[in-house]
């Protein structure tokens, strides 16, 4: 879970998600992102660290400058953690009157919080 949170904060960042979709049709250096992004390649770095804390993109050495990809597996397995979210059945009726502050303060209910 804490995982796939890391995940979801470095795919919030607009400027990370279009590092993203750039590197999943191209492996590029920091300065060619940087070039297609119009930032520094300070900044391209700083959120190409981010994302690969985050298991989202790998850097390969070529040479003198490392190629950075798109890791597919891991975005593979977020799309599936999405779809298990998506397909979840029975859901909990907390609105109920009173439900919520009777049941998840005796310690029902903190699992699905």
């Amino acid at each position: 879970m804490i995982q796939l949170l890391t995940q979801f904060k470095a795919l919030a960042d607009e400027t990370r998600l279009k590092i993203i979709f750039i590197l999943l049709n191209y492996d590029l250096c920091v300065r060619a992102l940087a070039r297609h992004l119009e930032l520094s390649e300070a900044a391209v770095s700083q959120h190409l660290q981010i994302l690969r804390k985050a298991g989202l993109v790998k850097g390969e050495k070529r040479g003198y400058w490392t190629h950075y990809s798109v890791e597919e597996k891991t975005i593979k397995q977020i799309a599936a953690d999405l779809e298990k979210i998506a397909v979840q059945k029975n859901p909990r009726h907390a609105c109920q009157r009173g439900f919520f502050a009777k049941n998840f303060y005796r310690g029902e209910g903190k699992e699905s919080v």
